[in-house]
């Protein structure tokens, strides 16, 4: 496609030479005009820049540039003219002109040099639009959460009052059900889409770092901060912050999250600057905030400026045929992956899909169709093609014979062997001291 450039020059001459040469380039079409009133009767071709003599005979540079941009203000203007008088160009700078160049031998060249440079500004700006234009489509909810179930069907109507809003979300739903997508769905389909999307999974942050990830550091505010950082609330800024699993995050850090969420402004570990931001805040976590509040994990205040526009996104084992038509799109998707012809699901195997209680839900489910997609032979995806891991939980045993310490053994081993021998968290559930639990551990009668 060629880059339209006008040059409005009344010295037939010199207007002439400047075509030639910028001619020369072959992505550029060049038009001259010797009067603004041709320039601007001709302003419908949509040129991508002009070029202006700052003293034309019917009106001066910076009248035809007012002209130019009433008409469009995207329209890059670069002033060419004889005066040497550094207010000028600096007046016209701050106008709106893009360049300013004094006539001289070096001018022509100082003209191409100018006019690659907005052109290749254009060309990003076109592939940042392009790119916009995929993750949008890439995002359109009804394509990215697939389903036809009345369950699903609660949650699209949820997700599109919220692109349709400015208001905070917070969605729920076990792991794997998708929480992550209808966020990035909401905010690219929103006001917002061409602004920043930022994630920030607080689980996967260590405690001492989530101040800094969050708000950033200024240089030598700690140890190792060798250089200033942005946080994510300022490279979310215009955009949207998602912040996945927010109940996670320790009680201590909840205060500075929610002035930072009410204020609208951050400061920077180890600074003095208020730092405003523009930020639309989604949540999600698996876990009841309200009962986090109740059972005092979650600050209450927090609790209700997150909350906002409440998602909850229905357990896969619960929306019925929606997992057959989630199979058929994830063996589509595998096929065109990897350029393969794609199976199909043979009767058997779509019921052993059915029967399937799916703790991971849709991520469970896209782990199990690539694998068949590897396994099946011939052109069918059979029941054999179809593995689950279905995890147990280790069974309680309630022997009536034993002793009430063996039983508060046997429970406390239950709970070490269900969360990974994790001694806190273990005695964080069971409201007991977590140095009884290495007393035990110590004495042999616990097994870690």
């Amino acid at each position: 496609m060629s880059f339209r450039v006008f040059i409005v020059e009344d010295d037939e001459w010199y207007g002439e030479v400047l075509k030639y040469h910028l001619s020369l380039n072959p992505e550029f079409e060049v038009f001259l005009f010797e009067t603004a009133k041709e320039c601007i009767s001709n302003l419908h071709l949509k040129p991508n820049a002009v070029s202006i003599d700052f003293q034309l005979p019917d009106m001066n540079g910076e009248q035809l540039m007012e002209k130019i941009h009433a008409y469009n203000q995207s329209i890059p203007v670069i002033i060419t003219s004889g005066q040497k008088d550094i207010t000028v160009a600096l007046n016209l700078l701050k106008k709106g002109a893009s360049d300013y160049f004094i006539k001289d031998d070096s001018t022509k060249d100082l003209l191409w040099n100018s006019l690659i440079k907005i052109q290749k500004n254009n060309e990003l700006e076109e592939k940042v639009e392009s790119l916009t234009d995929q993750l949008e489509s890439k995002h359109d909810f009804e394509k990215s959460i697939i389903g036809q179930s009345s369950e699903i069907k609660k949650s699209f109507k949820l997700i599109e009052k919220a692109i349709n809003s400015n208001i905070n979300v917070s969605i729920t739903g076990e792991t794997g059900t998708g929480k992550e997508v209808v966020a990035k769905a909401i905010h690219y389909n929103s006001e917002r889409k061409k602004k920043p999307f930022v994630a920030v999974n607080m689980a996967a942050i260590p405690t001492e770092l989530v101040e800094s990830e969050l708000f950033g550091h200024e240089k030598g505010s700690f140890t190792g901060a060798v250089n200033q950082k942005i946080g994510k609330f300022e490279e979310a800024n215009g955009g949207t912050l998602f912040l996945d699993e927010i109940a996670e995050m320790d009680l201590n850090l909840q205060s500075k999250l929610l002035r930072a969420i009410q204020e609208r402004e951050i400061i920077r570990v180890g600074g003095n600057d208020v730092v405003k931001v523009n930020i639309r805040l989604i949540v999600s976590t698996h876990k009841n905030l309200a009962e986090e509040v109740k059972n005092g994990n979650f600050r209450e205040d927090l609790f209700y400026r997150v909350i906002g526009l409440p998602i909850e996104l229905p357990p896969l084992r619960n929306r019925g045929n929606d997992v057959l038509i989630l199979a058929k799109h994830f063996i589509d998707l595998y096929a065109k992956e990897n350029k393969v012809k794609p199976p199909i699901l043979s009767p058997e195997a779509k019921e052993k899909l059915l029967k399937n209680h799916f703790a991971g839900n849709v991520r469970e489910l896209k782990a199990v169709i690539d694998l068949a997609c590897v396994m099946y032979e011939g052109d069918k995806i059979t029941p054999d093609d179809l593995t689950f891991s279905n995890f147990k939980e280790p069974a309680l045993n309630l022997n009536l014979n034993k002793t009430l310490k063996e039983f508060t053994n046997d429970l406390i081993q239950f709970y070490l062997d269900s969360n990974n021998k994790n001694v806190l968290v273990v005695a964080k559930k069971l409201n007991i001291a977590k140095s009884k639990i290495y007393n035990l551990i110590n004495s042999g009668d616990l097994k870690i």
